[in-house]
């Protein structure tokens, strides 16, 4: 199996600045492959054509990808073996002289969420068009001159299109998540990543494992639930635990857990790789 990182493309993508980053934190030279989409990103480490696949699970501003957490929910290889916060800075891009003649925006609807108020301020008259990934939103730049998109000046300076407008994204602090996958076990780390789905949907059906975690002294950083896509008002529920898989205390909470669910998958304990250490390995916008 190649010692490839996998990500979203094409080249330009703040995917690609994750896998960047992560190379210089590793200190190793692992060669990246491109992906058209997240799914297929995954899918890329789960089929073994990679080593290992980078992709954004959660966002500052517009909260989780959707598709990172329901692909890993529906594969059972691969665990998380780091977690790399990068910050996001959106800038609009485009052959136009002046914002207020924009009528087209471009861009993958994460970027477009983050962008939203300041769109609604300075663009409030121009449709949204989603993307498969910031950089694919470039190749529309040529369709009309009132046409623009959302994505990093590293982009515009990699394609050699105008920036026309910098720091666009509704919160300065604007930040990304990303998870680093692979088919390595993941058992050590101080956060604990899981999911698992309800055997009834009833009153106090999900307080009961909870509860289980607050006994326990176990901190929850996340709780979100999702679609179990079976029938309407079912769901999922992804946690993060700031607790290790190595812990006997984590087993044991966690064996608790398993008796009052349907499903329970552990998806591995990490490090967060903090975002200071990250920027370090790219530089670019």
């Amino acid at each position: 199996m190649p010692a490839a990182i996998a990500h979203l493309g094409p080249q330009g993508t703040y995917s690609e600045q994750a896998a960047l980053a992560y190379q210089a934190w590793l200190g190793k030279d692992h060669p990246l492959q491109a992906y058209p989409s997240i799914l297929q990103t995954i899918q890329a480490a789960d089929d073994q054509d990679t080593t290992l696949a980078i992709v954004p699970v959660e966002n500052s501003i517009e909260g989780s990808v959707a598709v990172t957490l329901d692909t890993l929910w529906q594969l059972d290889t691969l665990q998380i073996q780091q977690a790399l916060i990068l910050p996001i800075r959106h800038t609009l891009i485009s052959h136009a002289e002046q914002v207020e003649t924009i009528q087209t925006i471009y861009s993958h609807p994460q970027a477009l969420g983050q962008c939203q108020q300041w769109i609604h301020h300075h663009c409030p008259q121009a449709t949204l068009v989603p993307t498969r990934s910031t950089t694919e939103s470039l190749q529309h730049l040529e369709d009309s001159p009132t046409t623009a998109a959302i994505a990093s000046a590293w982009a515009a300076s990699l394609y050699q299109v105008p920036v026309l407008a910098q720091g666009i994204n509704d919160r300065p602090d604007n930040c990304t998540k990303f998870w680093v996958l692979s088919q390595s076990a993941s058992p050590q780390g101080n956060y604990t990543s899981l999911a698992f789905s309800l055997p009834i949907n009833a009153p106090g059906a999900l307080l009961r494992p909870l509860e289980i975690f607050a006994k326990a002294n176990i901190n929850l950083s996340r709780i979100e639930s999702r679609p179990t896509k079976r029938s309407l008002g079912e769901y999922l529920f992804f946690l993060d635990l700031e607790a290790s898989l190595a812990s006997a205390h984590t087993q044991e909470t966690l064996a608790a857990v398993k008796n009052c669910v349907e499903t329970l998958k552990l998806f591995g304990s990490y490090v967060n790789i903090p975002a200071d250490a990250v920027a370090t390995g790219v530089t670019a916008g």
